[in-house]
């Protein structure tokens, strides 16, 4: 009879040390460090729609020869170069010195910014190119990397108009 006495209070007592336990930790504050802080990705100005498609393209190094350089972009679309849209919704581009087009992301940053690069990366990254100017005819892009940028200048790309 004596067993069956102190069977009763050691669960009870277990039980009550229990929701105790609970109590504390739901009260105390802390969080656990497993938890990984939630990053909002912050969507592009510009989307990849809206680039692709024909384009005249030309290049300067020199601010100054804006003007000049849209003109020789515009002459461009003798040879177009094409920007497509690739099959996870990126569009399909040159990365600087491979050959091979590859699918890239836009990506969006604060200050309405949209850069293009290798997905899996956060925006402004050194293999992005950002996309300066934009009016749905005309687009400027720079390369964020200095060394690719020195090469390949400031970008112009001018839309082409359509196949007849």
């Amino acid at each position: 009879m004596l067993a069956v006495r102190l069977r009763l209070p050691i669960k009870a007592i277990s039980g009550f040390a229990a929701a105790l336990a609970v109590a504390a930790c739901a009260g105390s504050g802390n969080t656990p460090t497993t938890m990984a802080p939630v990053v909002t990705e912050v969507p592009p100005a510009i989307k990849a729609q809206e680039i692709t498609g024909r384009w005249g393209l030309a290049a300067f190094h020199n601010p100054q020869d804006l003007k000049r350089t849209e003109t020789a972009a515009r002459n461009g679309c003798r040879q177009p170069y094409n920007i497509g849209m690739g099959p996870s919704g990126g569009v399909i581009m040159h990365m600087p010195d491979k050959a091979q087009p590859e699918e890239l992301r836009l990506k969006g940053a604060p200050g309405n910014k949209t850069y293009i690069g290798p997905p899996g990366e956060p925006a402004g990254g050194m293999q992005d190119r950002e996309i300066t100017s934009f009016d749905g005819r005309t687009m400027t892009v720079r390369f964020l990397d200095p060394e690719v940028s020195g090469r390949y200048g400031t970008q112009v790309y001018v839309r082409c108009a359509p196949r007849a």
